[in-house]
This record gives C-alpha cells, structure tokens and sequence, in this order.
C-alpha cells in the first residue's frame, strides 16, 4: 500500500472509529462505486476525501473536481493529502487550478499546499504564480511566513531565471533571507 494511502485511511479510521461503512470504502475495488460517493448527496467528508484520494491515485478524472475542494480546505492533512493524489491524477486543470488557490488573497492562510503541487508539478503556470504570491507575501508583518518560504524553496528548486528579482527583494526578509540565498545560488546567471 502507498505510504500516503495508508495515512490517510489511518487517520479516516480513528475519525470515523472504523464504521462499517469506512471499512466498505477501504475495501471496494469498484471506481464506478468510488465515483458515486463523489456525487450523492448527503456523502461525511472522510467518505468524499477517501474516495477522490483513491480515484486519484488510480488516475481516474472523476475525481479532479473533490480533490481541488481538499486542496484548499482548512484542515492541513486533507490538503497535503489532495496534493498528493492532485500530482498522481494526472489532469491537465490541476496545475491552473492549483495556481488559482496558490495566488487567491481571500484564502491565502491555505495556500502552502497549492504552492507545493505547483512545485511538483512544474507547470507553465507554476513560476508566475509562485512569483505572484511571493510578491504579495513581502509585505511589512504579512503573517504568511511559511507560505513565503514555500515560494522561495520552490522558486529555487524551479530555477527559472524570471524568480530572480523576487528573490532578490526576499533577502530583505529575515525569515526569508537565507533561503532566497540558497534560491538564488539555484538559478543559472541570465545572458
């Protein structure tokens, strides 16, 4: 079993203290049967999130539409869990989407695993909104210090020379200053 797929039923069995229904979910192989529980009303999350995980992973679109729900809800382990399965989907929206949270203001308390998919993922959309989100993040007092980090680690993992100036002005930034010294060493000398 998948590492991330065991944490995750673990941590659904101790919430649902292993119903019978959970152990149904665990145990189906049917996807038509995963998919379902996507769209029927009246579906407990742990259900909805177990289900798109699983769809996820086995690749099947189906699940696209729950796991971007995931990706930005509040609790961290259902967001680290939708990246995760997001990344093994295989579906070309989920790089735009995960753009679209990353650099979304009104929800940028849940931002980080966006910003860390995007980095996986290595996109076209993945530096500009990473660029965007870490601009936005170099405010005096923004209290989104750990998504700023994710930025500049990724920017620097990236190593897009279009970072550089971002990454610059992050030296600036205590908190941020030696990871935008390793982010830049990363990123090749433009002509």
């Amino acid at each position: 079993m998948d590492e991330e797929l065991r944490s995750l039923t673990e941590r659904l069995r101790q919430e649902t203290g292993g119903s019978a229904a959970y152990e149904h979910l665990v145990a189906t192989r049917d996807p038509g049967e995963l998919a379902e529980v996507l769209t029927v009303p009246g579906q407990p999350l742990w259900a909805r999130e177990l289900a798109a995980f699983r769809l996820g992973l086995a690749g099947d679109r189906r699940a696209f539409e729950s796991l971007v729900l995931l990706l930005n809800h509040r609790d961290p382990p259902r967001c680290a869990g939708a990246a995760y399965a997001l990344a093994r989907l295989g579906d070309p929206r989920t790089a735009r989407a995960a753009a679209a949270l990353a650099t979304n203001e009104l929800r940028v308390a849940y931002a980080l695993h966006p910003v860390r998919l995007l980095v996986e993922l290595r996109a076209p959309e993945s530096v500009p909104a990473l660029i965007t989100t870490l601009e936005r993040r170099l405010r005096p007092h923004d209290p989104y210090r750990r998504v700023a980090l994710a930025c500049v680690e990724g920017l620097g993992t990236l190593g897009d020379v279009r970072a550089r100036p971002v990454l610059t002005e992050a030296l600036a930034h205590p908190a941020l200053a030696q990871g935008a010294v390793d982010a830049l060493a990363r990123i090749p000398k433009s002509g």
